[in-house]
């Protein structure tokens, strides 16, 4: 039996700190497009390790750069009082894009319901597997690359 990186990491979730927000990583949610490193290199190097440096940059430049992450692998919350916490998932709108030979990337506040009944909550963006070979399922892990999936 083949197993691929992404199984392992499944359950793997890192945390990094600046103090002001905190910066989730969940490699095996990952989709790999490289577009948190290339946009931000001084905080997200994958030369580097740890791989994410929350000094490198403000606070708002790390949070702009978290949001373009197409899989959901890394996310950010606030370190502020649950006081003054609110939630988003009922002020977004949901948008549902079909990338060219890859996933469905779908950005806004979205239920994933899972085939055991387990429930995850979604508030930014994640990238749904649509060539049937990912190791992750229902989320993308890149496979579509490897198994060079191209849309009809």
């Amino acid at each position: 039996m083949i197993y691929y990186l992404s199984e392992f990491m499944k359950d793997i979730t890192k945390h990094y700190s600046n103090g002001d927000i905190t910066v989730v990583w969940k490699p095996g949610q990952c989709a790999h497009s490289a577009l948190c490193w290339k946009g931000l290199t001084n905080v997200f190097n994958p030369k580097h390790r740890p791989w994410i440096k929350m000094n490198g940059a403000w606070t708002a430049e790390i949070i702009a750069q978290v949001e373009q992450c197409p899989s959901g692998a890394l996310s950010y919350f606030r370190n502020a009082a649950t006081e003054n916490v609110f939630d988003l998932t009922s002020k977004v709108e949901t948008k549902v894009e079909v990338t060219s030979n890859g996933p469905l990337i779908i950005h806004g506040g979205i239920t994933v319901k899972h085939k055991d009944g387990s429930e995850t909550q979604h508030n930014s963006v994640i990238a749904i597997c649509r060539c049937g070979a990912s190791g992750n399922k229902p989320y993308c892990d890149g496979s579509h690359v490897r198994i060079n999936f191209k849309d009809e």
